[in-house]
C-alpha cells in the first residue's frame, strides 16, 4: 500500500493506471475511519476486481465547514486509518495537505443549486459548495472509474450524482448501504464526541425513522402531522434537540405535504453539542 501526499504524484500515477486500462475504484473520506468506511473499501475492491486499483483519500476539507463548526477538532488518527486501509486491501491512500489542494488565492468553486437548497443546505448553507468542489478536485486528481459513497449522507450522494451528470464526469457513482451499530445508531466519525448518556439516547434517530415507516405503512399521512409526532419522540430524550426532519421525493428532494410509501425521510438531531444525521426510505 502506497501513501501519496502530492497532487502531481497522484495524477501521474492515475495517468499510468488509465494508460494501462486498470479499473480504479475510489473512496473519498475525511479519515477517522470506522466499519462503515471499511464496507465502502470492500465494495470498492469488488468493483475494481483483483487486478484493479482501490484508492482512499483521507482529507479533512476546510471549505465544507462553517467558521463555527468542528473543523479544527474533527477527529484525526492517520496511523489507525492506514492500518484499516491496509487490512481492507487498499492500494493507495491519497492524503494531501491544504496547500496541495487549495492555492493561497483559490477562487473557483463548484456549486449545485437545486438539490442543495433543502435540509443540510438550509442548516449548513455553504457546506455542499465545499463538498462538490473537493469531490470534483479529487476526481480530477485520482481519475477514478467508480466512486463509492455511503447512503447515510443521502443528500450528499444525490448532489454528487447530479454534479457528475451535469459536468460530464466519466465516473460511476455507487451508493452503499448505511452501516449501523448493534443498537441501530448509524456509524459516524462524530459518534466519538458523544458522552455515555448521549450515546445511550442516540438510537432515537433510528426509532424516529421506524416510527415514520410504521405511520405510512397502512395509508398516506399529512407531513405536518408526522413531523409533530417525530418532534415529540425526539423530545423524550433529554440530550436530544431536533434540527430538522423532512419527508421528500428521493429524486428531486422536494418536500412532500402528503407522505406515503416510497417517500424518503431525513433528520438531523443534536445530541448535546454533537450533530447526527440519518435517513431512510419509508
Amino acid at each position: 500500500m502506497r501513501v501519496i501526499a502530492s497532487v502531481a504524484a497522484m495524477q501521474r500515477l492515475a495517468g499510468q493506471w488509465r494508460n494501462a486500462a486498470k479499473k480504479v475504484a475510489f473512496v473519498p473520506t475525511m479519515g477517522y475511519l470506522h466499519a462503515g468506511h471499511v464496507s465502502l473499501m470492500e465494495r470498492a475492491r469488488k468493483l475494481a476486481g483483483p487486478k484493479g486499483i482501490v484508492v482512499v483519500s483521507i482529507y479533512v476539507n476546510p471549505t465544507q465547514f462553517a467558521p463555527h463548526e468542528d473543523f479544527t477538532k474533527y477527529p484525526r488518527d492517520f496511523k489507525r486509518d492506514a492500518a484499516l486501509c491496509w487490512k481492507a486491501g487498499v492500494d493507495v491512500i491519497f492524503t494531501p495537505s491544504d496547500p496541495e489542494m487549495y492555492a493561497p488565492d483559490f477562487s473557483v468553486y463548484v456549486s449545485e443549486d437545486r438539490l442543495a437548497k433543502f435540509m443540510e443546505g438550509v442548516t449548513r448553507p455553504h457546506h455542499f459548495r465545499g463538498v462538490t468542489t473537493i469531490v470534483a478536485k479529487l476526481f480530477n486528481v485520482v481519475l477514478p472509474d467508480t466512486a463509492i459513497f455511503g447512503a447515510k449522507d443521502f443528500q450528499q450522494a444525490a448532489i454528487v450524482k447530479r454534479m457528475v451528470r451535469d459536468l460530464n464526469f466519466p465516473v460511476k457513482i455507487v451508493v452503499a448501504p448505511t452501516v449501523r451499530e448493534g443498537d441501530g445508531l448509524a456509524l459516524s466519525s462524530r459518534n466519538k464526541y458523544l458522552s455515555t448518556e448521549e450515546r445511550r439516547e442516540a438510537p432515537v434517530l433510528l426509532l424516529a425513522l421506524q416510527t415514520a415507516q410504521a405511520a405510512v405503512a397502512a395509508r398516506p399521512v399529512f407531513g405536518a402531522k408526522l413531523k409533530k409526532k417525530i418532534q415529540q419522540l425526539i423530545a423524550t430524550q433529554p440530550s436530544a434537540r431536533l434540527d430538522y426532519v423532512e419527508f421528500f421525493d428521493p429524486q428531486t428532494l422536494e418536500p412532500l405535504a402528503i407522505v406515503k410509501k416510497g417517500a424518503h425521510m431525513a433528520l438531523a438531531v443534536y445530541m448535546g453539542k454533537t450533530r447526527l444525521i440519518d435517513n431512510a426510505e419509508l
